[in-house]
């Protein structure tokens, strides 16, 4: 849902706030084989990262991975590090070896900028972390953790014709940017503190969400240089507009996008008006519309015979 200081005045740069949803996510099973495999979504990067950590842990190379579902890679919901963190338990629990997702993320290069997907795999909820010292590079603290009212509902705006910047150009568009002036970051920090944590404990929606809006418009308005506006599809944009004028409060767009997020109360309402979008916007097929709940634990193993299966929640 946002980062809260981009240059680091007073020492320690990013630190970012957002949500744990339920009902998209990692589900994978690990089991013992001849050497390191993987099918299903994004296989190649658990594959990958089956090999850092196993190598890391000076374990043996043989471990099969099944990703039984997927995260929608690049689209702003930390695809990559809830596979990472999935892999990272699966496989150390296949070799009875303890761990945590802060080991896991240093070792898959997971958190460089956010710690919003360690603190969603370990706890979800609603998240913010502490940012990073200068030459730190253990993932940020998560600072803050507190549960989302059960009736609070998000939607999801997904443009399956884009992507959001990774990798290279993402570095390469933050080397960009112009610097992010201190009194921004002293606004959001007080919009954040002063409002939309108390809200948030207060479940009092149209609080939080006109805090969101307002550090989400300065943010949109900060990076829109880079991505071509506030939200980086226009698809996403026009829809996000629509769903405003509906009544949708804490307006945003996840990460670089090109997904946008809001909020409503209520499953029935969030039913009907996920449901009124794909009407009105049918002409649009490349959009589509979730309406999910917020996560308010972390994520889970079990064993089965030989067999360990994970499932993590994901962020907005």
């Amino acid at each position: 849902m946002g980062f809260i200081d981009l240059n680091g005045d007073l020492g320690r740069r990013f630190g970012s706030l957002g949500m744990t949803l339920e009902g998209i996510g990692v589900r994978l099973r690990a089991a013992p084989s001849r050497s390191i495999a993987a099918s299903g979504p994004g296989a190649d990067r658990a594959a990958e990262y089956a090999r850092r950590l196993t190598s890391a842990w000076d374990l043996p190379q043989s471990v099969r991975l099944d990703v039984e579902q997927g995260i929608p890679e690049h689209v702003g919901l930390g695809s990559g590090t809830q596979l990472a963190l999935a892999v990272g338990a699966a496989v150390a629990r296949l070799y009875g070896r303890r761990t945590d997702a802060r080991e896991v993320a240093q070792i898959t290069d997971r958190g460089a900028r956010s710690g919003i997907g360690i603190g969603a795999f370990e706890s979800g909820g609603f998240i913010v972390d502490g940012g990073h010292a200068p030459h730190e590079a253990a993932p940020p603290p998560v600072t803050v953790r507190l549960d989302v009212p059960s009736d609070w509902r998000v939607l999801l705006v997904l443009d399956r014709r884009g992507q959001g910047l990774h990798g290279s150009r993402e570095s390469a568009a933050f080397e960009a940017l112009p610097a992010f002036p201190a009194d921004q970051a002293a606004h959001i920090s007080h919009l954040l503190l002063m409002q939309a944590l108390p809200a948030l404990v207060h479940a009092d929606l149209p609080a939080f969400g006109t805090a969101v809006d307002e550090i989400q418009r300065r943010l949109g308005d900060h990076f829109a240089i880079a991505q071509g506006g506030r939200f980086s599809s226009s698809r996403v944009a026009d829809a996000m507009a629509w769903l405003r004028a509906r009544g949708a409060v804490g307006i945003g767009q996840s990460s670089w996008g090109p997904t946008g997020f809001c909020l409503v109360k209520g499953a029935e309402r969030a039913q009907g008006l996920a449901a009124d979008a794909r009407r009105h916007f049918r002409d649009t097929p490349s959009l589509a519309f979730l309406d999910l709940r917020p996560r308010n634990a972390g994520s889970r193993v079990w064993q089965e015979e030989s067999a360990v299966s994970r499932h993590a929640g994901t962020t907005a």
